[in-house]
């Protein structure tokens, strides 16, 4: 890499001369940076790092306000097999100056890199592909599916099947004796201990240079690099068992005579067990991506395009904006579009998680990947390939699939000198054998155990694996995490924030009650819904809305005169209208009915607002809007009662409206009249442990600010854009499900680590011998080599028990 580097960064945030100035002045203050200009026009600054790096670039424009624009590529990445491998790719990525992140998964098999724009992604490859993992940079919309682990599993099971065919013969000639008495000598006798062990070594030879091959071809220049890994355990283990047997057949008197002894079969047998375990564990982690893969395969590949009033099968792919497309009964939905003919239900099931259809007529929106009903629908299309809500679904999944918990920076740290120390184990076991063992031969089984039964695949495998299987499970529920770590914070959450309107409410008033005296009730709310029907206030539209339900026909109105904050007067067939609150209403004289003001000042004690109707000055009906509490709402808080959760709710709306509905839902705290910066200080005072659940513009900076934010899905883009998980349906009862998961999540990664280190800890030791000066066994390799394939699969297995969480 060149001793310098130059680059060319984006500053949104520069606006004029000054920006620009501040800009330099943090700059020229780092050591290792030269050459510096920025353009206020084109908003860059060119700069050449000369020792500094683009983490620290990155770290001083953010301290003086003004951050740049970073790029991120998504690379392949082939021959990870161990948490020592992903630590590797990492560190080679994070050694250049223009990189500021670097994530390898070792679940996806791929590396998401920040870096600085312009950057070549082929030269992000190389630097991967020189540390000994070959790279490439992924193809667009190549990981929308998920990784493909079907080629990677038959050519490891025809790996499998070709060791196991070769090491058969090996390991009957050489174990058979220990199951039938006899065999051994009568095997001897037959074709000779030489013939015999020439034989068997052939055999291994063939089982470590074909199927075996992937071991050395990685593990040994890995190790010459001086940063061994899975595989370079694995090529010692093997070739350290064959060569010693090599040397024991052909050349006998460089052995003492009581160490010349073969482990032919423990080298075959060592690289079968764990092709197996591979090709297992592939098997898995295919099982592990099939929740995103369905939800690719929710789109159809093609669509009935009405072309010049005839329909015409077009690919999905060559959908525009604006194209009508006919959907036939029964019928996936192409992209997502807004219906123009027609009215049937359309089942959203996949991508909401909730059971029932969805009734949809004209006007309203469909989803790709939705599954049309038993009517023929048209709908004009509104967003095409990535802009479709699937695609956009699909991208979050595989962002939080790839990032990394907090917890993970523990495996972090001990797997970086976990390969190198197990190798000092290992020459140490061989060294105490030698000089305590019975001999050189006891000495290198000790070594090649302590090589084999410690491989780190199961601790790298233990948290990808699960937030895979667990993000995967939350897109089924309708819960998306858009970042990996919120699974983590959700977890440790002791209080969940709701925010009311929109969220714990339909977000929209309608009629709840309406009270008259001599006269009809029909005719009470025909009458007044006529009188606003020119207003523009969201009570005026429910009223209207009400009266249109009950199909009531509206006559004109006239004289229409609105006051801001106490109603409107109007004149309706003859008769002289006045709608208001009581304020209104005594401001004009009206005598209020006893009757229908307690009422109504029961439904404002509930959180209605009342609104009360005068024909030519009679108090004649008094009317209760309010926004609903959604149905869910009140199970969704006692549901988080149950899981020991403190449920409180930050609301706009009035300090009386929002103690009436917290009261209503069983809130433990409701907090009325709060502005988006009074909810930003009540989540700071609640601690960082603290949800907060909501849906409008206005809750964009309390849900970046809380532990974590969980956007209503069915509300406003920024909202959700601030969110660390977004509830697809907007049902607030995702909330519930989204602790749950991210709990069994959590405690499945604890179960997969606990397993991993407790592994490790406890076998190695048993590797090196520490049971037989108290007359236990010695560990055989093979018996190691099993029991770290197993760990692997089983670490795997277990977290696809996450498939049926929540």
């Amino acid at each position: 890499m060149p001793a310098s580097t130059e680059l060319d960064l984006t500053i949104p945030g520069i606006s004029c001369a000054s920006c620009a100035g501040r800009v330099e002045h943090a700059l020229n203050a780092l050591d290792g940076v030269s050459d510096i200009s920025v353009n206020t026009m084109t908003k860059r600054a060119h700069l050449r790092l000369d020792g500094a790096t683009l983490p620290q670039v990155d770290a001083a424009l953010s301290r003086a306000g003004y951050p740049a624009q970073m790029a991120t590529t998504t690379l392949d990445v082939e021959g990870m097999s161990c948490a020592s491998c992903v630590g590797r790719v990492e560190r080679a990525l994070l050694a250049r100056p223009d990189v500021t992140a670097a994530t390898a998964n070792l679940m996806a098999n791929t590396a998401s890199v920040t870096h600085a724009p312009g950057l070549d992604a082929a030269a992000l490859a190389r630097t991967v592909t020189d540390s000994g993992y070959p790279a490439r940079p992924a193809a667009p919309g190549q990981r929308a599916a998920g990784p493909d682990r079907g080629g990677e599993s038959r050519e490891l099971q025809r790996d499998f099947l070709i060791a196991l065919v070769l090491t058969l013969p090996v390991f009957i000639a050489e174990m058979g004796g220990h199951m039938i008495p006899g065999f051994h000598h009568w095997l001897v006798g037959l074709t000779g201990t030489t013939p015999l062990w020439v034989a068997q070594m052939v055999l291994t030879a063939l089982v470590l240079a074909i199927p075996g091959r992937r071991f050395f071809a990685v593990g040994i220049p890995a190790l010459l690099r001086g940063a061994p890994e899975m595989n370079s355990l694995v090529a010692l283990g093997a070739g350290t068992a064959f060569l010693f047997s090599t040397v024991v057949t052909l050349a006998p008197q460089i052995v003492p005579p009581a160490s010349r002894h073969v482990y032919f079969e423990a080298a075959a047998v060592i690289v079968t067990l764990i092709l197996m375990g591979r090709w297992l564990e592939a098997r898995a982690k295919g099982r592990a991506g099939e929740a995103i893969r369905r939800l690719v395969e929710l789109a159809p590949d093609h669509a009935t395009l009405m072309r010049d009033g005839r329909p015409v099968q077009v690919p999905v792919a060559e959908l525009q904006t604006g194209d009508l497309v006919r959907l036939a009964p029964g019928e996936r939905v192409a992209v997502d579009g807004v219906i123009t003919e027609g009215r049937g239900s359309i089942d959203e099931s996949m991508l909401t998680g909730e059971p029932l259809p969805v009734e949809k007529g004209a006007d309203d929106p469909v989803t790709g990947g939705t599954v049309n009903g038993s009517a023929p629908l048209t709908y004009r299309v509104t967003a095409t390939g990535a802009d479709t809500a699937l695609a956009r679904i699909v991208a979050m999944v595989e962002a939080a699939q790839a990032g990394k918990l907090p917890v993970q920076a523990l495996v972090d740290r001990i797997t970086r000198v976990f390969v190198p120390a197990v190798m000092a184990l290992a020459v140490l076991a061989v060294a105490l054998w030698l000089i305590f063992g019975p001999g050189l031969a006891e000495a290198v089984v000790a070594g090649v155990a302590v090589l084999i039964i410690a491989c780190p695949c199961a601790m790298g495998l233990a948290v990808p694996v699960s937030i895979m299987v667990g993000t995967g499970r939350g897109a089924e529920l309708g819960v998306l995490f858009r970042r990996g770590e919120a699974l983590q914070r959700l977890a440790e959450a002791t209080t969940v924030a709701f925010d009311k309107t929109g969220t714990l409410t339909l977000g929209r008033p309608e009629l709840t009650g309406i009270w008259t005296e001599s006269i009809a009730e029909d005719e009470a709310l025909r009458l007044t819904a006529a009188a606003e029907t020119r207003s523009e206030h969201p009570l005026a539209a429910a009223i209207v809305a009400a009266a249109e339900r009950r199909g009531l026909s509206l006559p004109d109105a006239t004289e229409i005169d609105t006051a801001a904050g106490r109603g409107l007067t109007a004149r309706v067939q003859g008769r002289s209208l006045l709608i208001g609150n009581r304020a209104a209403l005594e401001e004009a004289g009206v005598t209020l009915s006893a009757t229908l003001a307690s009422s109504a000042e029961g439904a404002a004690a509930e959180g209605a607002t009342p609104v009360h109707l005068s024909i030519d000055g009679v108090h004649s009906a008094s009317l209760a809007l309010a926004d609903p509490v959604r149905p869910e709402s009140a199970d969704t808080v006692a549901a988080l009662h149950e899981l020991g959760l403190r449920c409180v709710m930050l609301s706009g709306d009035t300090k009386a409206t929002a103690q009436a509905v917290g009261e209503r839902l069983g809130i433990d705290e409701a907090k009325g009249g709060l502005r988006p910066d009074d909810k930003l200080t009540a989540i700071g005072e609640m601690g960082e442990h603290t949800v907060f659940v909501g849906d409008g513009i206005n809750d964009a900076p309390a849900l970046a600010a809380a532990g974590t934010g969980i956007a209503i899905g069915t509300g406003t883009d920024i909202a959700i854009e601030s969110a660390d998980a977004v509830l697809i349906s907007g049902d607030p009862f995702g909330v519930v499900r989204a602790v749950r998961l991210s709990r069994a999540v959590m405690r499945n990664i604890r179960q997969n680590l606990f397993w991993a280190f407790a592994y490790n800890t406890a076998l190695i030791p048993v590797a090196m011998g520490v049971l037989v000066p108290f007359g236990g066994p010695q560990l055989s390799p093979m018996l190691g080599a099993a029991a770290m394939a197993m760990s692997s699969v089983f670490v795997v297995g277990n977290a696809l028990r996450l498939r049926r969480a929540a």
